[in-house]
């Protein structure tokens, strides 16, 4: 797939993601359709979830029907087929339930392109604050809100510096992240809540995010394009190789995102 075609499906994709987050916003902002029910993991599943993955994966479809969808919210595709994909869709309809739970506003509708186990292009949409995040192999990153279109740059820095500025999640403070800010130079925290995290080191407004924590595939796909182009990086908390998309589990190991390391 070239690199005009990845544009053009990206444009449409942001559409999909807007309409994603209005039907977000619709149950959000309507306490009487405001529900909960149970994951299998016992984590919370919204109606909103179920809503925005269904208008996501139609649009999908109906974009590109050749293109495969793994979402947080489908049934899982067993490992002997989806090893097969050349490309494919990432989805997380509603990364951050737990911060939609709270009506705190800091959730995202997430979309990636996944190529060959790397994620080449990603959609992020943030529906509280209308604000759209995109980035492209090659092509930058870049965020958009009703009046501006902004090129997105991470700071430039050294891990020996004195008080950067780490963003750590709002629902996942452990032992290993704590150790983590130990061995920095009089580091400050931000707080953020879902795929917030990367895109507040993209913009420039923090510079280090430890998750030494477990995640899923789909919550770092979309974000982790975005950082990247915007000259940042995401690795593996033990070994510093990238982080890689379609394992056999599709949980991911601890990893550390960056802005631009000097």
């Amino acid at each position: 797939m070239d690199v005009s075609r990845i544009e053009s499906l990206i444009e449409e994709v942001r559409k999909i993601a807007f309409a994603a987050g209005e039907e977000i916003l619709d149950v959000y902002k309507d306490e009487a359709s405001f529900g909960v029910e149970a994951k299998s993991d016992d984590s919370p599943l919204t109606i909103a979830d179920q809503r925005a993955n269904k208008l996501i994966c139609d649009r999908l479809f109906e974009l590109d029907s050749s293109i495969p969808i793994i979402s947080e919210e489908n049934k899982a595709i067993d490992y002997d087929v989806r090893k097969e994909f050349s490309y494919f869709w990432m989805v997380d309809p509603l990364d951050g339930t737990k911060e939609f739970i709270k009506r705190n506003g800091e959730f995202t509708v997430n979309i990636a392109l996944i190529h060959q186990n790397k994620s080449v292009a990603g959609v992020v949409y943030v529906p509280v604050s209308n604000k759209m995040y995109w980035g492209i192999e090659g092509k930058g990153a870049w965020s958009t809100d009703s009046q501006n279109i902004m090129r997105l740059k991470a700071n430039n820095y050294s891990m020996e510096d004195e008080g950067l500025s780490v963003v750590c999640s709002r629902s996942h403070l452990n032992e290993e992240t704590s150790a983590f800010l130990d061995k920095m130079n009089h580091p400050k925290t931000v707080s953020k809540g879902s795929s917030l995290k990367f895109l507040t080191i993209a913009e420039g407004n923090a510079d280090v995010y430890p998750r030494l924590a477990p995640t899923m595939e789909w919550d770092t796909a979309a974000a982790q394009i975005i950082l990247e182009e915007a000259s940042g990086k995401v690795v593996r908390a033990d070994d510093n190789s990238p982080l890689l998309y379609n394992k056999e589990i599709l949980t991911n190991p601890h990893f550390i995102a960056y802005g631009s390391l000097k």
